[in-house]
Parts: structure tokens; sequence; C-alpha cells
């Protein structure tokens, strides 16, 4: 079967979505299928290359606005791309538009990956302006109105939230993203060690990802006050991306003006492949979300054993496993309470879940297979 992926972003830009096509195109390689990508042009990229047996086409696009341009300059190579493939794959929310568009003049089979629906949530819960807020839920709901073949969603609770845009003939269906169960191996790694190596002797609680506007990093950050208060001999380890700049920044306005500097330290990005060694070697990971359509940071943690301090939104609760404190979103309070708990050792114990990245890749082919019964 031929496959084409159409992506804002594609590996090696590192954020969810990338890791999820990343790992489905090349376990459908694997499994002998041909996986072509259309994906928007990042530093340090080629226009065109073969990686790890993937065929990638990428878009050269402004860095101002780069998702929404993706938009508008990637029609004419999604619709060359797409001259000889069996089926379209694409996501939420800017490469939807245009892949749909070409599916629909191409009469090809297509698939729309919904990570997360927002809905409410634009205006009500993120701290963007009304204005931008309103432009983004009437995306969204444009998007979602627009009929396709198929519907992937990575967890029930983002199905959940699709429910009342569900197209009544169309194939939906709740396929969990994976993990590296190899890398993400809590057995590979010594805790001792670890922490001699990363010079932690204090309590450490960590988070990593990016500062976007649902991660809820500044409750967190507000937080610090007080965790530092109940446990003097604490440190906060913050692995954080410079991107989006305006979380980024944000971040850094915070912890100049709660004077927090010397109670946390903040670190650009690590190697993803080093991020488990992190993982193993501190006492918690908190994960204080807004709302998150699967949540890699919690499937990861918990995978590596790891106690988490986890906001009780989204897919979150359907995510966590091992040892797990849940609380309210955007409450430091809570979050701090939550911490404190952990050092503590007051969680609740949750049966370990398991998320298979061959699983996805089989759950994914017996759609296609559905939609293209001919072609394979």
């Amino acid at each position: 079967m031929k496959i084409l992926i159409v992506t804002e972003y594609y590996w090696p830009h590192i954020g969810g979505v990338e890791i999820v096509f990343k790992n489905l195109a090349e376990g459908l390689i694997k499994r002998g299928h041909e996986v072509k990508v259309v994906t928007a042009q990042v530093p340090d990229t080629k226009a065109q290359e073969n990686l790890n047996g993937v065929e990638i086409h990428r878009v050269k696009v402004p860095k101002f606005a780069a998702r929404y341009f993706f938009t508008l300059l990637s029609f004419q190579k999604i619709w060359t791309q797409a001259r000889d493939v069996d089926l379209i794959h694409t996501t939420l929310y800017n490469a939807a538009l245009p892949a749909w568009f070409v599916a629909k003049f191409r009469r090809k089979k297509a698939v729309l990956s919904v990570h997360e629906v927002y809905g409410k949530r634009w205006t009500e819960r993120f701290k963007i302006s009304y204005v931008w807020a309103t432009f983004h839920r009437i995306l969204e709901r444009v998007i979602l109105m627009l009929k396709f073949p198929a519907y992937v969603c990575v967890s029930q609770a983002t199905m959940d939230d699709f429910e009342p845009y569900k197209p009544y003939k169309s194939i939906t269906k709740v396929i969990h993203n994976g993990i590296d169960n190899e890398l993400f191996n809590p057995q590979k790694y010594d805790v001792k060690k670890e922490r001699e190596k990363l010079n932690l002797k204090d309590f450490t609680y960590l988070f990593y990802g990016r500062p976007g506007i649902s991660k809820g990093l500044e409750y967190l950050l507000r937080a610090v006050p007080e965790i530092h208060q109940n446990i003097p001999q604490s440190q906060g380890l913050f692995i954080v991306s410079k991107d989006p700049k305006k979380g980024y920044k944000q971040a850094q306005k915070i912890i100049r003006k709660l004077k927090i500097e010397d109670k946390i330290k903040l670190i650009k990005p690590v190697p993803y492949h080093e991020l488990p060694r992190y993982l193993k070697a501190v006492d918690c990971v908190v994960i204080p979300s807004l709302a998150e359509g699967f949540g890699f940071t919690a499937a990861e943690s918990c995978a590596m054993e790891t106690p988490v301090v986890v906001s009780e939104t989204a897919s979150l609760p359907e995510v966590a496993s091992g040892k797990v404190v849940f609380v309210p979103p955007k409450d430091s309070k809570a979050i701090a309470q939550g911490v404190i708990k952990i050092h503590k050792k007051e969680f609740q114990k949750i049966p370990k879940k398991n998320f298979s990245w061959d699983k996805n890749v089989e759950e994914h082919l017996k759609i296609y297979k559905e939609l293209c019964p001919q072609n394979h």
C-alpha cells in the first residue's frame, strides 16, 4: 500500500505529533508499505530526503506563522505527491484543509488523526487573547466539519470531545499512541548512578516539554515557593524548549518575579535518547497540563516507574499509572501539595499501563485496509 502523510511538522522537529507520525511511518515501512511525507521545512533539514525508508518532501515556509503558511503553501506539493498513492493520512490542525482538498479532488481515501479537540477550552481555559482564541475555535470547528472517510482519536477522552462532530458514516476509532518501551525501560538504569551523573543531591521534581498554552508551566512555577517552604532541600529541574518563544519568555518573567532562580534549574532540551536517564534519576515528574490529547510525558514517566503529579483532566487519568497524585488543572497550591505528597510517599497506586507502537501501527493498518481493500 502507498500512503501519503501530511503534517505541519515531522521529525527532526520535536513534538508529540511528530513522534506519532515518525513511528507510524517507519512501522509501515517495516511492514513492506511505501510512505511519503509532506511537511514544513525547518532549519537544518533538506527540501527532500529519505529518512529510515520514509520519503520526505518539505515545503519552504516563513519562520513567522509557519504552521499557517504551511496550510497555504503546501497544496501544490501535496497534489503532486498524492498522484500515485492509495491513501492520505493527515492531522489537526493546519495540515487538514489542504490534505482534505487534495484527497477530495484526487479521489483518494483520507484519514484524519484527532489529537485533541479544545472547543470551549480555547476561550475558557487558555491564557491567550479572546480574538486569537476565538479564531482557533472557529478554525477547529471548520476543520471538524469537513467529512473524512475515517478518523483516529488518540485517546478515549479525545473521542468524547470529538463525539459532537463525528460523521455518521465515517470510520471512527480510538488508537492510543505508543512509546518506545525499549528506550523507556526502567530496568536499564541505576537510580544512584544516574543521580550522580546529573549531580542530583536533593529531592528533585522535573518538568519537561514545550512552554505551550496547554502545558500549564506557569502554574508549576508559581508552586515553587510553597514546595521549597515545605521541602527546603528540594530543587526543580525544568527541561524546557525555547519554542514557542512567548511561553518561554513568560516563564522567565515568572521566575524573576518570584525570585526562584536559586530554587530551580532551567536547562535546554536534551537528546530524546537521554530523556529516560532524567526520568529515572528524579524523585517525581510534574505534568500540570491544562489539556492533553494523549500525554506523552505522563506515559513516558510512568513507564519509567517514576512517581507523577498530574492534572486530572482530559486524557491524563487514562494514561497515568504507577505512583500517582492527581491535582486540578490551573491550581498552583494543589500542585505544590501534590509534590509534597510525593515527598511524603503519599500517593495512589494504579496498575501499570502499556502503550505499544506495534499495536498502534497494526490498528492503523486495519483502517487503511478497510478503506482500500483492493490495495493490500
